[in-house]
């Protein structure tokens, strides 16, 4: 992948591995978070300014999710400079 372009996986271990070495975790935005309803999925970045509007959730979880409303992950590995991106989109499969 060149530098700024993005790339579309639904590999569960490398999204995990992607998040992760940014700093990521999963989560769900709470007021959609309930029972055994991940809800709206989010990657939760360590110094993000979510206040209370998301709630963390495993990755088994976000994966359950994940998987039953056919999504993938849509992700940049680099900035056009050279450094480390965070942009990512989740993304029907269909798309």
């Amino acid at each position: 992948m060149q530098e700024g372009e993005s790339t579309t996986t639904t590999d569960h271990d490398t999204i995990r591995k992607w998040a992760e070495a940014r700093d990521g975790r999963p989560a769900a935005v709470r007021q959609t978070h309930g029972g055994d309803d991940a809800g709206i999925l989010r990657i939760e970045f360590a110094g993000g300014d979510s206040g209370d509007s998301l709630e963390d959730i495993t990755w088994d979880e976000f994966f359950d999710k994940f998987e039953q409303k056919k999504l993938a992950f849509l992700y940049q590995d680099k900035t056009k400079d050279g450094g480390t991106s965070r942009f990512f989109k989740l993304v029907s499969r269909d798309s």
